[in-house]
């Protein structure tokens, strides 16, 4: 492509940053990024709180996350937040300790099963799934991989395993075929918790490109990165070290793709493109509150792209960030498992506390109140769950601060995943001068959007 192509991206979050960055590193500098809210960084999201950030997006990274490194590497920074744990309790809000098997005796075989099936299921994913890991899903509906290994080379990879067809069925038929149900346990804290979704409703595909083996690892370690500024500040870093930092505000009517040209109307301004990348959502069921829109709501659409985007769907994901009393203030952050399940959505799953060194901070709180089966807890009522969980959890709110319902991990379900959805959209990258990217294209975490981002300008740029 001309280096001098001048690129429309449409989103200052991971995703539209890192294709910016990408693209200036292969000596593309003719990009702009257009961003509708006051701030870059997305679901990144670190306000301050009595002179300190706090986290209502994203919280951590891990070892693997290779693409964030690249921006730490670009930006000169590193990962120099507090060191997080963590502590578990009941619904009840006792305090347990689920994977000990000295202080759960009566669980000693299933925990023993477990860790059976633990190993079980690292070597099956090395083996029969071998590609599973690559980011993006291109070809796994088709049994074959191409794309970048997990690694810190990341080198290209591709080949045919039909077995790959099996990440269409939702996670938990998934363990089931393979005989190691066991192992959600492990994977369910960092997944259904982080507001990802639940496992009977979820294509294996999705769980296990975000966490796979490595990455899961690191969760069970505790061996996680953190930013003192908060997740945000690294795509603050990077805004700032671009050659075209994004613009902020921008409010984008209409894009109209004719004679080879993009023509994107913007704050009421008409600017002319050669290319456009898509790192927004690309559609959004019903009407949001935020006045947030899909991609198909501005564009001129076309038959196949209205097609595909209507299938999908994204999860209702919640977070408060409040105050306590001092007396009430947890002295950890904790899971509550119980919570985690379809038939207590809505409720708290995992409230956070970042600072170790002071009560005089907030906390925040996550829960989920959709499962495609079942119907949508409305947001007030699953705020007031959450609040009568944390005085059961014996640390009640004192004041709510801050509240974020965002439009939260794009992705479609199993019989689309294993039509071929991902494939299809993948065939029309470029078609209309148009590329698509972000969340949905790979997973709706900061580093897989942003290796995803990597990759399309790879392949095509």
């Amino acid at each position: 492509m001309d280096k001098n192509a001048r690129i429309c991206i449409i989103g200052g979050g991971p995703a539209g940053l890192s294709a910016g960055m990408y693209l200036e590193k292969k000596g593309y500098d003719n990009y702009t990024i257009l961003e509708r809210n006051d701030r870059v960084g997305g679901k990144c999201w670190s306000p301050t709180y009595n002179g300190r950030r706090y986290e209502m997006g994203a919280i951590m990274g891990v070892p693997s996350y290779y693409a964030v490194h690249d921006v730490e590497e670009f930006c000169g920074i590193t990962h120099d937040g507090p060191k997080l744990n963590r502590n578990y309790k009941n619904a009840a809000g006792k305090v347990i300790e689920p994977f000990e098997p000295k202080k759960n005796p009566l669980k000693i075989p299933r925990l023993l099963k477990m860790k059976k099936q633990l190993k079980v299921f690292g070597e099956l994913l090395e083996t029969k799934y071998k590609g599973y890991d690559i980011n993006g899903h291109r070809g796994v509906a088709e049994g074959r991989y191409d794309g970048f290994a997990v690694t810190p080379g990341r080198e290209p990879v591709s080949g045919t395993n039909p077995n790959l067809k099996d990440l269409c069925l939702p996670f938990s038929e998934f363990c089931k075929k393979n005989g190691v149900e066991l192992v959600q346990d492990i994977w369910i804290g960092p997944y259904t918790s982080f507001g990802y979704g639940y496992f009977d409703e979820i294509p294996a595909a999705y769980v296990l490109k975000y966490l796979d083996f490595q990455t899961t690892m690191n969760f069970v370690k505790v061996n996680l990165w953190t930013w003192k500024e908060g997740t945000q500040w690294i795509w603050e870093q990077l805004n700032d070290h671009l050659k075209n930092p994004a613009r902020l505000n921008q409010t984008i009517e209409k894009v109209e793709r004719r004679d080879g040209k993009v023509f994107v109307t913007v704050n009421g301004q008409v600017e002319e493109y050669d290319k456009i990348i898509v790192t927004a959502p690309l559609h959004i069921p019903g009407k949001r509150a935020d006045g947030q829109k899909g991609m198909d709501e501005y564009f001129d659409v076309r038959d196949d792209e209205k097609e595909l985007f209507s299938k999908i769907d994204y999860e209702r994901y919640d977070v408060l960030a409040v105050e306590t009393r001092p007396e009430d203030h947890p002295e950890i952050s904790y899971y509550v498992f119980d919570n985690m399940v379809k038939e207590r959505l809505g409720h708290l799953m995992v409230y956070y506390r970042r600072w170790k060194d002071s009560v005089d901070q907030v906390i925040t709180t996550y829960s989920l109140r959709k499962h495609k089966n079942m119907r949508e807890v409305p947001y007030e009522d699953c705020k007031k769950m959450v609040l009568d969980d944390l005085k059961t959890m014996r640390n009640p709110a004192s004041n709510v601060v801050n509240e974020w319902s965002v439009y939260y991990f794009p992705h479609v379900f199993s019989e689309d995943y294993a039509a071929g959805w991902y494939d299809k959209v993948e065939a029309m990258q470029d078609k209309y001068d148009t590329f698509y990217a972000g969340e949905v294209m790979s997973f709706g975490d900061m580093d897989e959007t942003a290796e995803y981002s990597r990759e399309l300008v790879e392949r095509f740029f």
